[in-house]
């Protein structure tokens, strides 16, 4: 798996598999299925070969230093 977090703060922001093929560019990130036009090569980076938590959701968690922690300001949706 490979996980795209935001530079500022490490928060775990998106999930996809080994296969699946990602651009970073200078303005965003493209995927195969959506353009994330937030994110860019100035403010987030992608990690690979990572074993996201089972209960992994975006902003859930914080990846640093090949960790992850459970980001204390997550809070859990309302159903």
């Amino acid at each position: 798996m490979k996980t795209i977090i935001d530079n500022q703060n490490n928060w775990s922001l998106y999930i996809f598999g080994d296969d699946i093929s990602l651009s970073v560019e200078a303005d965003r990130i493209v995927t195969p299925d959506f353009i994330i036009s937030d994110l860019n090569s100035n403010n987030a980076s992608i990690i690979e070969n990572v074993t996201p938590p089972s209960d992994w959701m975006g902003c859930k968690y914080i990846y640093a230093d090949s960790t992850w922690t459970l980001n204390s300001e997550w809070t859990e949706p309302e159903e």
